[in-house]
């Protein structure tokens, strides 16, 4: 059937065309966009000469592929990326466009499941009243600096902020001591993409500056920290992870990174994104797990995790398009936060896609993450998508109100210790009757993807990507999605979010965070996400003498979109009886059998990629 189908189309394409090649445009009639492409030539060396010695039978099939690709503009892609594209499209593409077509696109007109192109998450038609409210802290007076460095470095946010408050510690020390570590372990995490000591020395300079005068500017004042590298920062590069644009300097400060630093916080150091902001391979090698040495992040907000993991920042800023935050935050088993679509606002940073991107904190704990939440939440005047999100206080949060639902797939000890607090936890399932939510997943952020980088694919700097069988093959295939299935895939994604809306019949609901249905969910949805470590367990196949490393155990809180505050409390209320939170990996304290691996090799990871 495929094979008939191209003969037509390649028939149809070379009727409407000459076969020979057309005279140039003439000087006084220059092609402008209200003429056709120039005609397609169909001529012998059409073919690339590495078909040599090919079966004729081959080589025509090619033609033929060609012929139809030029209706879609894309006669750039040599034989074999071609050939590739094609099994693509057969094995995903169009399982993907038949569930969305039956799906929404039975009806004409389009009076039903309208496209959410323009996304917002809202669910709610009442205006919110707590805009701009700012959260009211819990006070740690009486915290008291340790002696040893290492226990300064694990030490949450507010607390080394009621140390710089104190004057029990200077920010230029505590800048001193986190960018010592991370020089001391990156060699081992491959986590940090460049230092910025030069700053961030100038804005603890400045912090002590202010304290000195009397002026403290918040929990965050002199706190070293550090941002994913697809964020910008003036005078820095920003590589977003890939060899291609490895020098490159970007004159413009992120929105994110505006708030933090009026907040007074130091940034220390630009962490690892993958390239492209896809899994956790960038161009300087593939970054590790703490717990566990011989495995990696997974996730594009590979250096944030990391860092924060291994005590190298107190927090970082990552991002999310489709698991980036949940996966490294799950397997290097910090807390972190994916908040409601335009929580945050995005100007200065990478995009994938505009309706999917996400800003969130990595930290140590759910209070810390309140409270990095609300430092850089509100309107970002660059970004439409940004808004003033109204959450309510999460301190302020009663959880013996609330009822929360758990799935199957939920650690019931965070069941069972938030039941003893006082919350209604009751079981809970997710029974939506949308059955591609993956592929409309792919289909919105592969083809929101390729528009953001469709110079880089045509100019072909796509065959010197880090990882060929992720971002080259996604965007080859999304070139050849046309423009209507992508549509019915918005429409179907409206269908998605009002049905999880017309389900979640729950304040939230406790689930694992990387099962890969619920993250693709999730994101499309707008769903906020605090992921939560509960646990740990052996490595497989630990040396026979033993092993400090260990295997993370995680969860997810899921709140509705707006509701941040309710995740937090929860999270927060969790942390408040249990430690696993507190523990350190052994990345300073390696046993006998645990020596340091050689830098690892650059291999492709599952088919299950993170962004």
């Amino acid at each position: 059937m495929m094979k008939r189908l191209l003969i037509v189309i390649a028939l149809c394409c070379c009727a409407i065309t000459p076969v020979i090649p057309s005279p140039p445009p003439s000087p006084s009639r220059p092609h402008n966009s209200t003429t056709y492409p120039p005609p397609v030539t169909l001529v012998p060396n059409m073919v690339d000469s590495k078909n040599n010695g090919e079966c004729p039978e081959k080589i025509n099939e090619v033609a033929s592929l060609r012929c139809a690709f030029e209706l879609f503009d894309a006669n750039f892609f040599n034989d074999k990326k071609i050939l590739e594209i094609v099994k693509g499209v057969k094995e995903l593409n169009i399982p993907i466009i038949r569930a969305n077509r039956k799906l929404v696109a039975s009806v004409n007109g389009g009076l039903h499941n309208p496209s959410v192109l323009v996304f917002n998450p809202e669910w709610s038609t009442e205006q919110p009243q707590s805009i701009g409210k700012r959260f009211h802290y819990p006070s740690l007076i009486g915290t008291k600096r340790p002696k040893n460095e290492e226990d300064i470095a694990f030490m949450s946010v507010l607390e080394l902020g009621e140390l710089i408050k104190t004057k029990q510690i200077t920010s230029k020390e505590l800048t001193r001591i986190f960018l010592q570590r991370l020089k001391r372990y990156n060699h081992v995490l491959e986590a940090v993409v460049s230092y910025t000591e030069e700053l961030a020395y100038k804005q603890a300079k400045h912090a002590d500056e202010l304290l000195a005068r009397g002026v403290y500017l918040g929990p965050l004042h002199g706190i070293p920290y550090g941002l994913k590298d697809i964020i910008s920062v003036p005078h820095y590069k920003t590589t977003w992870g890939s060899k291609t644009f490895k020098d490159q300097v970007i004159d413009i400060e992120a929105w994110v990174y505006k708030r933090l630093k009026a907040a007074g916080a130091v940034l220390v150091a630009q962490l690892v994104a993958g390239s492209l902001a896809y899994d956790d391979i960038w161009y300087g090698g593939r970054t590790r797990n703490p717990w566990n040495i011989e495995e990696f992040t997974t996730g594009s907000s590979a250096g944030p995790a990391a860092c924060t993991s291994a005590g190298m920042v107190p927090f970082a800023i990552g991002s999310e398009t489709a698991g980036s935050i949940t996966y490294p935050a799950a397997r290097c088993g910090v807390t972190a936060l994916r908040p409601t679509f335009g929580s945050v606002g995005r100007t200065g940073v990478m995009s994938i896609s505009e309706s999917l991107d996400k800003l969130g904190p990595f930290c140590r704990s759910a209070t810390d993450c309140t409270v990095i939440l609300d430092t850089i939440r509100g309107r970002d005047p660059g970004d439409l998508s940004s808004r003033d999100s109204p959450l309510d206080d999460p301190f302020l949060v009663d959880i013996t109100k609330l009822t929360v639902g758990y799935l199957d797939d939920a650690e019931m000890e965070v069941v069972r210790v938030l039941a003893s607090k006082g919350v209604n936890v009751i079981p809970f399932n997710l029974n939506y009757t949308v059955d591609s939510v993956q592929g409309i997943l792919n289909f919105t952020m592969d083809v929101d993807m390729l528009s953001h980088f469709d110079k880089w694919q045509r100019s072909g700097q796509d065959d010197d990507y880090e990882a060929q069988d992720q971002w080259p093959i996604e965007l080859r295939r999304a070139r050849m999605i046309p423009a209507v299935d992508y549509v019915q895939a918005q429409r179907a994604r409206g269908k998605l979010i009002q049905e999880v809306r017309e389900i979640f019949t729950v304040d939230a609901f406790i689930g694992n965070a990387t099962d890969w249905e619920k993250v693709c969910m999730g994101n499309l949805v707008g769903l906020p996400l605090i992921v939560v470590p509960t646990g740990f367990k052996n490595i497989s196949n630990p040396p026979s003498s033993g092993s400090r490393r260990r295997t993370t155990i995680t969860t997810g809180i899921y709140a509705p979109p707006h509701h941040d505050h309710i995740a937090l409390a929860l999270a927060m209320a969790y942390q408040s009886v249990t430690d696993h939170h507190k523990q350190r990996p052994p990345i300073n304290n390696l046993g006998p059998n645990d020596s340091i691996p050689n830098p690892p090799t650059v291999t492709s990871p599952p088919r299950v990629l993170h962004f």
